[in-house]
Parts: C-alpha cells; structure tokens; sequence
C-alpha cells in the first residue's frame, strides 16, 4: 500500500527539503571543520595549506543557497508579513501569490546564471585547490532551482490558499 501523502508533490518536496537540509547543515560543519584545520595548520604547524580558503568559500555558498531553498519551502524567508496579515483576504492571497512569484523568478535566474557560470568557469582550474573554478557557482545553480521549484510549490499547490479561504468563507 502505497502512501498518498509520500507519493503527493508535497510528500516529496518535504523529503527534498529534508535532504536539501542535510546538505546545507553537513557543509556548515565540514566548512567549520576546514576553517579549524587552516587555524591549526598556520598557527601550530607553520605551514597554512592554500585549498582552505576557496573549499571553505566553496561549502559557505552551498549552505547559504541550500539554506535559502529550505527557507522558501517553510516559508520563513523575508516578507513583508505584518502588511499581508494586516491586509483582507484577498489583497493578502495576491501579496502571497506575488510574493512567491517573484521569489520564483529570482530562483530562475539564479539557477540559469549560476548554470551559464559553472559551463564558462568549468575548464580553469581554482586557485589554491585541484578543483574546476566551475563548482564554485554549483551551489548557486542548484540552489536557484530549488528555490524556484519550492516556490512554485506553494504558488499552484494550495498552501497559497490555505490561510485564507478559512477567512473568505467568513465574510
């Protein structure tokens, strides 16, 4: 038997979100874990290694783009929510509507400069790590399209209507 809840856009999105976490809390601690090595490293070993810095600015924009795209699927990214509380129901639902529409197309753009980025910096090498220049803007790509898709979620899906239609059927 198989679990609508699981199988829904929304059940899946929730496991996406889930990991999406994951993935940014994992790079905080290893970006954390890579700034303590380079601290150890200059100061007691004498010897500061060169790949920390770009590794660390590396797992920084993963947290930061992956932590933005959870922010957007819980909803807890910045807003304008005393006005759109403050406003009646339908003005609210179209600020919501707008809101997410246009957190949307930032996502969008995000997610296809971040891809033309990573195409153009793939073959130069970073400097101070053996890795292509070009994953530097992964996170930026990848991040994009997760803001974009949980967005777009709440904008068609009905959460959009949710807190509203209550209200509306009041009047």
């Amino acid at each position: 038997m198989s679990d609508t809840k699981t199988n829904s856009p929304s059940g899946w999105l929730d496991k996406l979100a889930r990991l999406t976490t994951w993935i940014a809390g994992l790079a905080l601690v290893s970006m954390a874990a890579v700034q303590a090595w380079q601290v150890f490293a200059r100061y007691v070993l004498n010897a500061s290694p060169d790949w920390t810095e770009p590794v660390a600015l590396l797992l920084l924009n993963t947290a930061m783009m992956f932590g933005a795209a959870v922010g957007v699927r819980a909803e807890s990214h910045f807003g304008f929510f005393i006005a759109r509380d403050a406003a009646p129901p339908r003005v609210a639902r179209a600020m919501r509507g707008f809101s997410h529409l246009v957190i949307a197309t930032v996502g969008a753009l995000l997610a296809w400069w971040g891809a033309v980025l990573t195409a153009d910096s793939w073959e130069v090498p970073m400097a101070g790590a053996r890795i292509p220049e070009g994953t530097f803007y992964l996170p930026l790509c990848l991040g994009g399209v997760l803001i974009a898709v949980f967005s777009l979620h709440h904008l068609f899906a009905g959460t959009l209507f949710a807190s509203t239609a209550i209200a509306e059927r009041s009047e």
